[in-house]
């Protein structure tokens, strides 16, 4: 029988909040660091088409996008983290996007704004709409809507808070960010004589597949 004393069970979220009234801090590095970046996000300043208006809708006073820390739109690729993909994404434009994306540093994120950017919403049928930025790109928060109205971009940014809050900065679930041997880049398509080449990006996205069954 070993003498080794147990290991003390780990606080609740209620006994830290407890703490943390009485003005006792405990924390990790990596929730400290995680903390610090989910609390200044700094979106690329940007937009494609009607949902830029609802985007530009939440830095107004009325929205207050500044409450979250990313009232920064940086005009540059390079100084910004949040890419708001808010409106159609023509194939002509397309190539732009992803050359944008490639630009930016690690770590960085997604956002698909709208119908259009998600999936063409409705100009799918359209031979020039790309049927989504995420054959490109990977995307981290999709926000439905045709506009969705500026409280859905604030949902979807509180939703990517989460999501950065709860990243590991090692271990076999680590963030994109911290792998190696994770692409930062994107191959950037070309146009062709009929559509964009590549049209899609297979490592990113796959069409799905669909089983169907016959009558018994």
């Amino acid at each position: 029988m070993s003498d080794a004393p147990a290991s003390p069970a780990p606080l609740s979220d209620a006994e830290r909040e407890d703490l943390r009234r009485h003005g006792i801090l405990l924390t990790s590095l990596e929730e400290l660091y995680n903390w610090g970046r989910s609390n200044s996000i700094w979106p690329l300043q940007f937009g494609l088409a009607c949902c830029a208006i609802e985007m530009i809708a939440t830095a107004t006073a009325r929205f207050d996008i500044a409450r979250f820390g990313a009232e920064i739109f940086r005009p540059s690729p390079r100084q910004a983290d949040l890419m708001i993909v808010s409106g159609t994404v023509t194939k002509k434009m397309a190539p732009q996007v992803v050359r944008l994306w490639n630009q930016m540093p690690e770590p960085k994120y997604c956002i698909a704004m709208g119908a259009c950017a998600i999936s063409g919403g409705p100009f799918k049928q359209g031979y020039n709409v790309l049927k989504g930025i995420d054959r490109f790109i990977p995307v981290d928060i999709y926000i439905p809507g045709c506009p969705p109205r500026p409280e859905a971009l604030l949902n979807g940014l509180m939703e990517l808070q989460k999501k950065i809050k709860a990243e590991r900065l090692a271990g076999p679930d680590a963030a994109r960010h911290t792998q190696p041997d994770k692409p930062s880049e994107h191959p950037i398509p070309e146009f062709g004589a009929h559509d964009l080449v590549p049209p899609k990006n297979d490592e990113l996205w796959q069409p799905p597949t669909i089983v169907r069954t016959g009558k018994a």
